[in-house]
């Protein structure tokens, strides 16, 4: 059976024209070199090379099977470099889901762009939906990491970390009396001064954590909220707080939308209402892309860790 080795030796006769030179390349012995020419052309059928006085030169046959050995030798190398890069996460594939309510947080954000930069040859697929949808795209393969709010949906077969926790603001229209009495939009205000507001949430079925989470807290603030609208996205939530048609309490990063016609106000330290964010994939080994992903998320975790910070 003719063996890669066997390629080798036979472009390394052809490039040096010399048996004795090409054993030196190789770093064998030249008798045993010559034998396995003598074997190659036994199992080709076909003299290879034409032994002259001082060296040698291609047959016809010889020049044929040099020209295509080169090629799959390249081809190997190729297949093995490539395998190498995708093994160090250098290429491939990665796709990325992350909720609406997480899009704009530094975290998902600064992650994402470092291994763009770290590996520019990793084709990413970014996937924006709701927190179920994301577990059911990991659980069908269709996604390898996400970001979602909530530690209660189905588990089996994931990795759940917990990232961070985010600080909440609540969202007011810009000329309501709270922000007036507050003297400034940045002054924090008891959660339970909003027991009598219209509330307008992202609905529970895209963001479960963050919807249980606010009802919690204000259950534990001495009041059940009125829940005058549900949207389906964050933004949609923003636009209808925005119309004057109640209130919400968001993560702080989507803040940074800066949405014309919204105050935020911190809330203060009576409750600790926050926004986790987890980060999901399958249990098994990590594809190369995957576990550059993941040695980035823990490195920018210990950083905001050690700098102490929990919102964006």
């Amino acid at each position: 059976m003719i063996e890669l080795r066997h390629l080798r030796y036979a472009v390394t006769v052809a490039d040096e024209g010399h048996v004795t030179r090409a054993a030196e390349r190789l770093g064998i012995q030249q008798p045993p070199l010559s034998q396995q020419i003598a074997r190659l052309e036994t199992m080709i059928g076909a003299p290879l090379f034409n032994r002259l006085p001082r060296g040698v030169e291609l047959t016809d046959a010889g020049r044929i099977f040099v020209e295509r050995a080169r090629v799959i030798l390249a081809d190997v190398d190729l297949a093995v470099e490539s395998a190498r890069r995708h093994a160090l996460g250098e290429q491939g594939r990665l796709a990325i889901g992350y909720t609406s309510s997480s899009a704009l947080h530094p975290m998902v954000t600064s992650t994402i762009r470092l291994l763009g930069e770290k590996s520019p040859d990793v084709t990413l697929t970014l996937d924006e939906t709701s927190s179920p949808d994301l577990i059911e795209g990991l659980h069908a393969g269709l996604l390898d990491v996400a970001f979602v709010r909530s530690k209660t949906l189905e588990q089996r077969g994931l990795v759940v970390s917990r990232i961070l926790d985010e600080e909440m603001l609540v969202a007011l229209p810009e000329r309501h009396p709270l922000v007036t009495a507050s003297g400034a939009p940045s002054a924090p205000i008891a959660l339970s001064k909003l027991a009598s507001e219209a509330f307008i949430l992202y609905r529970r079925r895209s963001g479960p954590g963050l919807y249980d989470g606010i009802i919690a807290a204000c259950l534990a603030a001495g009041f059940s909220p009125h829940i005058r609208h549900e949207a389906p996205r964050l933004l949609s939530t923003l636009g209808l707080v925005a119309a004057g048609l109640g209130i919400s309490i968001i993560p702080a990063s989507m803040a940074q939308l800066g949405t014309k016609g919204i105050a935020y106000l911190r809330l203060g330290t009576d409750t600790d209402l926050v926004a986790p964010l987890h980060l999901v994939h399958r249990y098994g080994r990590p594809s190369g892309p995957l576990k550059l992903f993941l040695e980035i998320v823990g490195r920018e975790r210990l950083k905001q860790n050690t700098s102490g910070q929990s919102g964006p």
